[in-house]
C-alpha cells in the first residue's frame, strides 16, 4: 500500500499555511536545541546535585541514565507515532510533557523524584526530537534547500552539547543545580506557543495505523533492568543470586523483543536492516564509542570539581576545549575521507581518542588542569571528531531511501543506549575500586580513592574505544563499503547530523 505525507490545516491560522520554512526551523531547532542540551548540561552540576540529594556515587549515574536510556528506548516510537499521529501534535506533547519534567526536577526533594523526573524527560525528548526533523523534512520540499537546513539543525544539535557544558556551570555557579532544570520551562512554553502558532500538521496516511509499543516497552525495560543490575553489582557482588535474577529476567525482556519485531506486522524495527554490514558494525562501533564518552565526561567533571577544587562556572570553562577539539577533528574528517577512506579515518580517529583517554589513567590527586587533565582531553577530542564523521556515514549512508530514518533512528539509539550502559559500567567499577583501596576517613584518603576509581573509570572507557577501532578494521571490507564511498566520491553525503 502507497504511502504519503499530507498536510492536516483544519483548525489552524491562515499564517501557518503561508508562514516562511525558515521560522518553523527556528521552532524545530529551538526544541532540539533544548533537548540536545540537557543531555550534557547536568554533568557539571553533578556534584551539586550529589550534595544537595544525598546520592551515592554508584546512584549518581542515574541522573545521567535515568534520561538518557529512556530517550533512546523509546526515540524510535516517537518517530513513528510522530508520522501515524500527526508531527505537530507529537512535537507540541513532547515539549509540554519535556518542560513539565523539568519543572518536576527542579523541585525534586528527593533522589528518587529526580530520577523519575529525568526519565520523563527522555520520554518527551524521545517524542519532540524525531517529530522536529520530520516536521524540517516535510516543510523544506526544496532540495537544496533542505540540504540547508539539515545543515543547520546538524549544527543547533552540536551546538546544543557544547552549550551545555558552559551553561550548567554558570546557572550552578551564579544560582543553583535546579536552575539547570528550570530553565528548559520558560523556552517549553515559548516553543509551543510558536508551534501551535505557526506550525501545520502533517502526517504520514495510506500506512499501517498501528505502532510497536509493546516493542518498545519491552527493549526499554530490558535496558533499565541490565543496567539496574549492573549498577547493584557492585553491592550485591556480580555472582549472587540477585545479580543473576535481574540479568536473566532482563535477557528475557530483550529476547522478547527481538521475537515481537519479528512477528510484527509493523515492528518498531526491522530487524532484516542488521544484514547491511556496515551499518551493524557502524552501530556497533558507535555503541562501544558512546560508553566510552559518556563515561570520560561523567568522571572528569567530577574531578575537575571534587579533586582540583573548581567551580562550576570554572569546570564548564574548562571542557571549552573538548569541544574546540571536536570541531577541528570532524572538519578534518571530511576533508580526509576522501584520501584515506571511511574505515580508516574512523578507526584512526577512535585510538586517537583511546590514548587520550589512557592517558587520564595517570591523572594525580594533587594535579593540574593544563599539565594533567587538559593533555589527555586534546587528543580525546580531535580523536572524537576524526571519528564521528566517518561512523556516521557507515551507519546512514549506505541504506535505500526508505530505509534512511530508521537508519538514522537506530544510529542515535546506539549513541544514547551505549552512553547509558557503558556509564553504569565504567561507575560500578570505579565504584567498587574506590571502596576497596579507601583506608580510613580523612580528605586525602577519601579523594585518593576516588582519584584510584576514576582510573579505573577512564581505563575501562578507553578499552572500550579500543575495541570499536578494532571492529572497524576487522569486520568491514571495501565491499560492505562501496556504497557509502561512492556517495563520499561524487560528494552525494553531506555533512552527518549530529
Amino acid at each position: 500500500m502507497s504511502t504519503s505525507t499530507i498536510p492536516e490545516t483544519t483548525g489552524i491560522p491562515t499564517a501557518a499555511r503561508t508562514v516562511s520554512p525558515w521560522l518553523v526551523l527556528v521552532i524545530a531547532c529551538l526544541a532540539q536545541f533544548m533537548v540536545v542540551l540537557d543531555a550534557t548540561v547536568v554533568n557539571i552540576a553533578l556534584p551539586s546535585v550529589q550534595r544537595g540529594l544525598h546520592f551515592s556515587i554508584a546512584n549518581l549515574q542515574w541522573v545521567v541514565n535515568g534520561y538518557s536510556l529512556i530517550f533512546g528506548g523509546f526515540l524510535l516510537l516517537g518517530g513513528r507515532a510522530a508520522d501515524l499521529l500527526g508531527r505537530r501534535r507529537l512535537f507540541v506533547t513532547g515539549v509540554i510533557l519535556f518542560s513539565a519534567a523539568s519543572l518536576l526536577n527542579g523541585l525534586a526533594q528527593t533522589s528518587g523524584m529526580l530520577i523519575a523526573g529525568r526519565g520523563l524527560q527522555g520520554l518527551g525528548g524521545a517524542l519532540v526530537s524525531p517529530a522536529a526533523l520530520a516536521i524540517i523534512t516535510t516543510t523544506f520540499t526544496d532540495t537544496e534547500q533542505r540540504t540547508r537546513a539539515l545543515g543547520v539543525w546538524a549544527a543547533i544539535a552540536a551546538g546544543g552539547s557544547a552549550v551545555g557544558l558552559l551553561l550548567g556551570g554558570v546557572l550552578t555557579d551564579l544560582a543553583s543545580w535546579r536552575w539547570v532544570f528550570f530553565v528548559n520551562v520558560p523556552v517549553g512554553v515559548l516553543t509551543v506557543a510558536m508551534a501551535l502558532a505557526w506550525v501545520r500538521e502533517s502526517r504520514l496516511v495510506g500506512a499501517r495505523s498501528s505502532f510497536d509499543l509493546l516493542g518498545a516497552v519491552s527493549v526499554t525495560a530490558g535496558l533499565v533492568v541490565l543496567v539496574y543490575a549492573i549498577v547493584k553489582a557492585q553491592a550485591w557482588g556480580w555472582g549472587s543470586a540477585r545479580t543473576l535474577g535481574l540479568g536473566a529476567v532482563a535477557g528475557a525482556l530483550l529476547a522478547a523483543f527481538i521475537a515481537i519485531e519479528r512477528r510484527s506486522a509493523a515492528p518498531l524495527v526491522r530487524l532484516g536492516i542488521f544484514r547491511v554490514r556496515a551499518l551493524a558494525i557502524a552501530d556497533t562501533a558507535l555503541l562501544l564509542v558512546a560508553s566510552g564518552m559518556f563515561g570520560m565526561f561523567f568522571f572528569a567533571s567530577l574531578y575537575v570539581q571534587e579533586i582540583l577544587g573548581y567551580s562550576p562556572l570554572r569546570a564548564g570553562l574548562a571542557f571549552l576545549p573538548v569541544t574546540i577539539g571536536i570541531m577541528a577533528g570532524a572538519g578534518a574528517a571530511q576533508q580526509l575521507i576522501r584520501r584515506l577512506g571511511v574505515r580508516n579515518v574512523g578507526a584512526a580517529g577512535i585510538s586517537i581518542a583511546a590514548a587520550g583517554m589512557l592517558y587520564l589513567t595517570r591523572l594525580p590527586v594533587h594535579g593540574s588542569y593544563v599539565g594533567d587533565l587538559l593533555v589527555g582531553l586534546v587528543p580525546m577530542s580531535i580523536g572524537m571528531g576524526l571519528a564521528f564523521v566517518p561512523i556516521t556515514l557507515l551507519g546512514t549512508g549506505g541504506v535505500s531511501d526508505d530505509d534512511a530514518g530508521l537508519a538514522s533512528g537506530l544510529f542515535n539509539t546506539a549513541q544514547q543506549v551505549g552512553g547509558s550502559l557503558g556509564l553504569a559500567v565504567l561507575a560500578t567499577l570505579a565504584a567498587s575500586r574506590t571502596a576497596g583501596v579507601l583506608r580510613g576517613s580523612s580528605p586525602a584518603a577519601v579523594m585518593s580513592a576516588k582519584v584510584a576509581g576514576y582510573h579505573v573509570a577512564f581505563l575501562g572507557a578507553a578499552i572500550m574505544l579500543a575495541a570499536g577501532a578494532m571492529l572497524l578494521v576487522a569486520a568491514l571490507r571495501r565491499r560492505h563499503m562501496r556504497g557509502v564511498e561512492l556517495a563520499v566520491a561524487a560528494g552525494a553525503v553531506a555533512s552527518p547530523p549530529a
